[in-house]
């Protein structure tokens, strides 16, 4: 039996995703993310993205 999920089949070892690269909305730097980004809401690297969404 083959298992897939939905953004394509198992490899080895887990899940492959596909990824996406931005331009950080905050920094500039280009990053990849897991997720297709909408183009009317800002993406941010992931250091930016903890910067922004830090527990307090």
């Amino acid at each position: 039996m083959r298992f897939e999920n939905r953004d394509g089949p198992r490899r080895e070892g887990g899940f492959q995703r596909e990824m996406h690269e931005i331009t950080c909305a905050d920094c500039g730097q280009k990053a990849t993310v897991p997720f297709k980004p909408h183009p009317d809401k800002p993406a941010y690297c992931r250091e930016c993205y903890n910067s922004k969404h830090k527990k307090q």
